[in-house]
């Protein structure tokens, strides 16, 4: 991971993290569902750039030093760690 992205992931994870407890709130306080819903997305939708901002650090570091470095086994490892990865984001 590239060091300045690391505060960055870790104060968006953190925001994350005060929105699901908001949501264990507003179920606990028996919200309409559609407001307790729309607060699931946002979470979801969080998520899901945190794991893109990390997804482009994993490219641009770990498999781009694979690539110059230029050996094979460690390029064909990177290679089959990413495929595995969205294969199980495909289910």
């Amino acid at each position: 991971m590239k060091p300045e992205s690391k505060p960055k992931l870790l104060a968006r994870l953190r925001r994350i993290e005060g929105q699901v407890r908001g949501i264990s709130r507003m179920i606990d306080e028996d919200r309409y569902c559609i407001d307790v819903l729309t607060q699931l997305q946002a979470v979801r939708a969080a998520l899901v750039g945190v794991e893109t901002h990390m997804l482009k650090d994993h490219l641009g570091h770990c498999i781009e030093e694979a690539i110059v470095g230029g050996n094979a086994k460690e390029q064909r490892k990177k290679a089959g760690e990413l495929i595995s990865l969205l294969e199980r984001s495909a289910r």
